[in-house]
């Protein structure tokens, strides 16, 4: 069984609750938190898929 990398999880999790925010900021209509939170869910999303791109080129 392969143990769980903690990290990449963490970073999973943000990102899902920045998209759940973007629901809850459209809720409130705020549109300055509906951004906020796209673009920093976008921004991990990213910087997860970056480190996976790397770590599968090193191994």
């Amino acid at each position: 069984m392969k143990s769980i990398d903690f990290p990449m999880l963490l970073l999973a999790i943000i990102v899902v609750l920045m998209f759940a925010g973007i629901g809850i900021a459209i809720a409130y209509e705020s549109i300055l938190f509906i951004i906020l939170c796209a673009v920093l869910g976008f921004a991990f999303m990213g910087y997860g898929i970056s480190i996976k791109v790397k770590r599968r080129n090193i191994h």
